[in-house]
């Protein structure tokens, strides 16, 4: 090696120390690839040149040197190793007068390239050139791939730290949204979250109730919006619907400039939609993104659902109580004993159902030869048709010991009943004046099922009255029959638990059957006819639920 060439290595080695010390005393990508370029620039005595690396599986330009911008709008689609090699490449290079490349490649892979123009002295690169080109591109592979790495895991830091961030605002949010009682607040919760995260100016928060929709909150028009919703089967939805969906299949919701779409789900089945439209940065909503609105709508969800479900539990307790209270009512309103008489048998009970009915019957002695009977049935349930019975009675007790005649008395109770009943509620009604010793029998019907006088198997109907009682004040007087009862007559009280009994094919009991089964058990005592009635009825609807109360009355002459 002569002197000249033994000074060239000197100073090749020594530009390579120098370049390592400074590329390796940096992690910025940047200030490495400036160096690396200047370096080559100034050791070849070129005044253009650039570097491109693997980017998201594509190679790009991340640092140039007299080389205009334009002239990287058309770079080549590169994706590998071998396409570097193309032909189509070598063309672009040489369209920009690119004479040398070499690809940076560290131990792990290939992680872009190294291009430069021509020499100022127009000389082509030596094979000397070349080989110290790719030296110096193996040096700075370590320090590139080193700050790439470095790049990555701060960018991974970044998503960690998000997602914990997130995960804590998560947290936080599920002990606040048990706080709130009402889902209105439940959702203004939400929407606070999701704004203060992704700046969001338009908004809503829409539940699913049944098969009805309830904006919770909404910064769209509130109608429109509704019925833009209903276009669609928007309960279906389950998975986040992004822009680009929105803008293909959700025409009619993407005009209020919604953009993003998120179900709320519980047990997999969606519940409840959030509405967003774009973010204050206007970028598009990751995937990590949606993650955590779904994350907070779920949440958001449970608390509406349980807050559902607590109301519910508290209506249905309520309304055992009032069951109860109803069945107290009920039963302290029905006689305890019933009164015996010389001429007569008379047998008279309730099976009640699980949901309390408003049957009533009574006996009621109103001197040593009369005696009062009656049946009724307050329409509805509950507390309300026990109110009513009780008002009932009170009226039939204090009326029938004025000695009015049956017809008049029972407009007189009509009218109070009227005067004293809400819209829609009414009761039907029999009652009868009964004379123990010439066993003569007055009757009013208001409206209730014909009670059957079965006398040598032939029946008669009871049905001689007027309109049922509490739909309007008395406009036409009440009719009554009067009835000379014989010995062995049998009488057939009922109200329509007894007829409308329903069997597992729903087909009811009937008036038809009840009257063919009283006949063929005229001959029996009153206690025997009312039990084996109320057997008939339960074996009829054996396995199916009791929907009303089964009353029977039922009197036979002595």
């Amino acid at each position: 090696m002569n002197d000249s060439e033994d000074l060239k290595a000197r100073r090749n080695l020594k530009a390579l120390v120098e370049l390592s010390r400074i590329i390796n005393s940096s992690l910025d990508l940047e200030f490495i690839l400036n160096n690396l370029l200047l370096t080559c620039l100034g050791k070849f005595l070129t005044t253009k040149g650039f570097i491109a690396l693997n980017t998201n599986g594509l190679l790009q330009p991340r640092a140039k040197k007299g080389i205009a911008e334009e002239q990287f709008a058309h770079f080549p689609e590169i994706k590998n190793r071998d396409e570097i090699q193309s032909d189509k490449f070598k063309s672009y290079l040489a369209s920009l007068n690119i004479l040398a490349y070499d690809e940076i490649c560290s131990f792990q892979e290939c992680l872009g390239i190294i291009a430069l123009g021509d020499k100022l002295d127009k000389t082509p690169y030596s094979n000397d050139d070349l080989d110290f080109l790719h030296t110096i591109t193996n040096i700075a592979a370590t320090a590139i791939q080193n700050s790439l790495m470095l790049s990555e895991l701060k960018k991974t830091n970044r998503i960690l730290d998000s997602r914990i961030n997130r995960l804590n605002s998560l947290f936080e949010l599920s002990k606040e949204f048990g706080l709130f009682s009402e889902s209105t607040k439940v959702a203004r919760l939400l929407v606070y979250s999701v704004i203060g995260q992704f700046l969001v100016q338009k908004f809503a928060v829409v539940s699913f109730e049944g098969k009805n929709l309830k904006i919770l909150e909404s910064k769209f028009p509130q109608d429109e919006l509704l019925n833009a919703l209903k276009i669609y089967n928007t309960k279906l939805i389950t998975n986040s619907i992004t822009k680009k969906e929105i803008e293909t299949n959700y025409t009619d919701l993407q005009k209020f400039g919604i953009e993003l779409i998120v179900p709320m789900q519980l047990q997999g089945e969606t519940k409840g939609l959030i509405l967003l439209g774009k973010r204050g940065s206007d970028s598009e909503y990751s995937e990590a993104d949606i993650e955590y609105i779904y994350s907070v709508g779920s949440l958001a969800i449970v608390s509406i659902e349980n807050q559902r479900l607590f109301k519910e539990a508290l209506e249905k307790q309520k309304l055992e109580e009032d069951l109860e209270i109803a069945h107290d009512i009920q039963k302290n309103l029905l006689p305890h004993k019933i009164p015996q008489f010389t001429n007569f048998d008379v047998v008279a009970n309730t099976v009640f159902s699980k949901q309390v009915g408003g049957d009533y019957y009574d006996v009621i002695t109103l001197d040593n030869n009369n005696f009062c009977i009656t049946i009724a049935d307050v329409s509805g349930k509950g507390v309300s048709a026990a109110l009513m019975m009780a008002n009932l009675q009170a009226f039939l007790k204090t009326i029938c010991k004025q000695g009015m005649q049956i017809d008049e008395a029972t407009g007189l109770i009509n009218d109070l009943i009227t005067e004293n009943t809400t819209e829609g509620k009414f009761i039907t009604f029999f009652w009868a004046i009964i004379k123990n010793d010439s066993k003569q029998m007055l009757y009013v019907n208001a409206g209730h099922n014909h009670p059957l006088l079965i006398r040598k198997g032939k029946i008669k109907k009871l049905d001689k009255g007027g309109i049922i009682l509490g739909v309007m004040k008395t406009m036409i007087p009440y009719s009554s029959e009067k009835l000379q009862l014989e010995k062995d007559d049998v009488i057939v009280l009922f109200t329509d638990g007894v007829s409308e009994a329903m069997n597992q094919n729903g087909e009811e009991f009937s008036d038809e059957r009840l009257e063919k089964l009283s006949l063929s058990l005229a001959e029996k005592s009153a206690a025997e006819i009312s039990s084996a009635i109320q057997n008939e009825v339960s074996k009829f609807a054996y396995s199916t639920v009791q929907s009303d109360d089964i009353t029977l009355m039922v009197i036979k002459v002595k």
